[in-house]
């Protein structure tokens, strides 16, 4: 009976960790350092995999990035967009929205030191 115990209780920890994780990304790097990347947003299946929006984005080697994206995994699907300058003091931005009642705005500072 303890066995059995454990061994759900490591099978319950081990999903949480998967269910956790982030999204995978597909980077593509330039010649000048500058990274472009797809970073799908997947909801597995008992077969397969449906994918439910993307986020398309832009990193810089300066710290510097750009992205905007969709989510179609409600109702309604929600769009979102923003971007950070990078350097040692980087100010993000970004937004998201459905259109109607889910509207978001977020903003940041991020000190390097």
């Amino acid at each position: 009976m303890h066995i059995r115990t454990t061994l759900v209780l490591a099978a319950g920890c081990a999903a949480a960790t998967l269910a956790c994780a982030d999204e995978p990304k597909l980077p593509v790097k330039t010649d000048d350092g500058t990274i472009l990347y797809v970073a799908p947003k997947i909801a597995p299946t008992e077969k397969s995999a449906d994918t439910l929006g993307a986020t398309i984005g832009v990193q810089r080697p300066s710290g510097a990035a750009a992205y905007g994206g969709m989510d179609t995994s409600g109702s309604r699907p929600i769009y979102s967009v923003g971007g950070s300058t990078g350097g040692n003091t980087s100010f993000s931005a970004g937004v998201e929205s459905d259109g109607k009642q889910n509207n978001g705005v977020k903003a940041g500072i991020t000190i390097k030191y």
